[in-house]
């Protein structure tokens, strides 16, 4: 296990840009996201890091590839840190699920999880999440490349918060979260966060909470 980890989203997508639902749908990095990537890299690469591990969607590599390529590391697949399944919303943008599914929706906006769609709960994403990160090699620092509900499930679980609110909100593409381990009394691991939402300077959006309506400048991940 790592003593320090980064979870780092991936970069834009026209998916992202256009507030359409991805899940396990495969888009690939748009022309912001392709820049957004080579951008972090060189930040990323800066904290030294050992191993470098992605989720198998394309715009996961895709983000992984330009770190690979400066600090000289192989990316790991593993498709445990794919995003959430989203069943039928997922390609959907979020006035068409609005729409389509309005009592789901309304879940969604209300920060409750959604099963009626189908697809993963929030507990199912942390729990094979988990497990990649339990896979990690034995480093001192390690950067996870995966999605924005993902790593929000996999730092509520390492923090012991419930699933059934993600207090820390979504990540940014191309922004990571910071968590160190310490050791207590040989009762395991205690994780602590960092940093959160952590990337090259600049603007940041969309990043406002969800309230109790949409907004166009709601966030695209906590799905």
């Amino acid at each position: 296990m790592s003593s320090r980890v980064f979870l780092l989203r991936h970069g834009r997508t026209s998916w992202n840009a256009e507030r359409r639902f991805q899940g396990q749908a495969d888009p690939p990095l748009d022309d912001v996201g392709r820049a957004q990537a080579y951008e972090v890299a060189a930040l990323v690469a800066a904290l030294s890091p050992e191993v470098l591990v992605s989720s198998d969607a394309m715009r996961a590599v895709q983000t992984a590839d330009p770190i690979a390529e400066i600090t000289g590391l192989e990316v790991l697949v593993d498709a445990r840190l794919r995003e959430r399944s989203l069943g039928h919303w997922e390609g959907l943008t979020r006035d068409e699920v609005a729409q389509r599914y309005p009592d789901e929706y309304a879940d969604w906006i209300a920060g409750r999880d959604v099963s009626r769609r189908g697809g993963e709960t929030r507990k199912q994403v942390a729990a094979r999440a988990l497990a990649a990160f339990t896979d990690l090699p034995d480093v001192e620092t390690a950067v996870v490349v995966t999605h924005s509900a993902t790593a929000m499930a996999l730092c509520s679980a390492l923090l012991g918060m419930r699933q059934e609110v993600h207090v820390l909100g979504p990540l940014a593409n191309c922004h990571w979260s910071e968590l160190w381990v310490e050791h207590h009394d040989g009762s395991g691991p205690l994780w602590r966060l960092r940093a959160h939402n952590i990337g090259a300077p600049g603007a940041v959006a969309p990043l406002p909470m969800r309230l109790a309506v949409a907004s166009d400048d709601a966030p695209d991940a906590d799905a």
